[in-house]
């Protein structure tokens, strides 16, 4: 075949082709323009906070700070290529761009996954050995469990980078509306179904093994909660866990959607897979941080300080009276 001849180094950038069909690509780029910047100040707001006051300095705000650092990574690899398409009109993505760009959305797929799952143990912990949790849930095994998650993240992506990076391109056109693995295996001249069981065993780790798993440490977390006799301290764990509860299925509501309708033999077309992947990418980047910002006491507190002009006096400061 004369597809054979062709080889990667044959390619030197691509063209996004996904919103060739539409015909409002302005309001939809402004659209997610505002989306990415608002995640942008939303984590940035989170990052800040938490990393300026002393008394956040605590392993669940640092679980939170993980999560702002990888929804910035996540959304910023695809919301920057979809907005120079739409907004600035440049449809052409340079190679090594596209294969960075698959690398880092992936990467933040996946820490974010462990990221959740991280957060749920850790409330796990606090709710069912409040006296122990101190102990057992150090800054320093914290710092330590992040590590690995993104050490387990880079080592992943690096071998999903090696088969992209060495499969033959037949023509430098991309039908979806960013870089990423399936869409680089899609434009390869290869039979593409073997390419995805990568990312098949992927859907199944995430969806089989950690969501379970996540839920059912929640559902542990609501039965103890119901178990508690002070209404204050109950109040305030159902409070935490429904944030996180929200943040969960954020993430994880488009890819089951995705998953459902593909067994049940809905067939998607190339614009409900793309509408289905933005959603999946951006909304629960944005989504995240104002949950933190509303529904956690302490950020919110600070916060409200900050636009109040409320000066902020270290405890070691303060004149008891």
């Amino acid at each position: 075949m004369a597809a054979e001849n062709y080889t990667v180094n044959n390619v030197e950038s691509f063209i996004i082709t996904g919103f060739d069909h539409l015909q409002n690509q302005k309001l939809l780029g402004f659209l997610i323009l505002l989306t990415y910047m608002l995640i942008l100040l939303g984590n940035g707001i989170n990052l800040c906070i938490i990393s300026t006051n002393r008394h956040l300095h605590k392993p669940m705000y640092i679980l939170i700070c993980n999560l702002a650092v990888v929804d910035i990574m996540f959304s910023s690899t695809c919301s920057t290529t979809m907005i120079s398409v739409l907004l600035a009109e440049t449809k052409t993505v340079s190679y090594y761009s596209c294969i960075s760009r698959t690398y880092f959305y992936h990467l933040g797929d996946i820490t974010v996954c462990m990221a959740l799952t991280l957060m749920a143990i850790d409330r796990l912990i606090a709710i069912k050995i409040p006296l122990r949790y101190h102990s057992i849930v150090t800054n320093s095994r914290t710092f330590l469990l992040i590590s690995l998650t993104w050490l387990i993240g880079f080592s992943i992506m690096g071998v999903v980078i090696s088969v992209v990076d060495n499969v033959p391109y037949c023509q430098p056109v991309i039908r979806y509306v960013f870089c990423d693995y399936p869409s680089m295996i899609r434009a390869a001249c290869v039979n593409p179904e073997p390419y995805f069981f990568i990312t098949a065993m992927s859907s199944l780790w995430l969806l089989c093994g950690q969501f379970p798993f996540i839920l059912c440490t929640y559902a542990v977390l609501a039965y103890s909660v119901t178990r508690l006799s002070n209404n204050s301290s109950k109040k305030q764990m159902i409070s935490t866990c429904s944030s996180h509860l929200i943040v969960l299925f954020s993430y994880y509501a488009p890819k089951l959607v995705s998953v459902l309708l593909t067994r049940i033999g809905v067939v998607l077309s190339l614009t409900d897979r793309n509408a289905v992947t933005i959603v999946a990418s951006l909304v629960p980047s944005l989504i995240n941080p104002t949950v933190y910002c509303s529904r956690t006491k302490e950020i919110r507190k600070r916060l409200a300080d900050v636009f109040l002009h409320k000066r902020i006096v270290p405890n070691h400061l303060k004149v008891v009276s």
